[in-house]
């Protein structure tokens, strides 16, 4: 049974930072392509950034210049760091594992 268990998230001003982990309890990992969703109030679930087991990543174009997906394989994580944050980035942050492995889910709210 694959488990991720994402942290970071949190309150954070307009313009702050903030970056994200995910575990992920599988002696495979590095097989596997990992991504970032989000979930906002009202909102269908979105992709916010992608990268593969060989480190080719892909953001949402909202997104682009300010978030960072990185991976570190020998500690089974994969990151997603966070700057410049607004309001509108406000949502349930969600990593995935191909495609079909599903963490619980941490609150990143943007507000003064």
């Amino acid at each position: 049974q694959v488990q991720l268990v994402e942290s970071g998230g949190g309150l954070v001003q307009p313009g702050g930072s903030l970056r994200l982990s995910c575990v992920v309890s599988t002696n495979i990992f590095s097989f596997f392509n990992m991504g970032w969703y989000r979930q906002a109030p009202g909102k269908q679930r979105e992709l916010v950034a992608a990268i593969t087991s060989g480190g080719s990543t892909n953001y949402a174009d909202s997104v682009k210049g300010r978030f960072t997906i990185s991976r570190d394989n020998a500690k089974k994580t994969v990151y997603l760091q966070m700057n410049s944050l607004k309001p509108e980035d406000t949502a349930v942050y969600y990593c995935c594992a191909a495609t079909k492995y599903w963490g619980q889910g941490t609150q990143v709210t943007v507000s003064s």
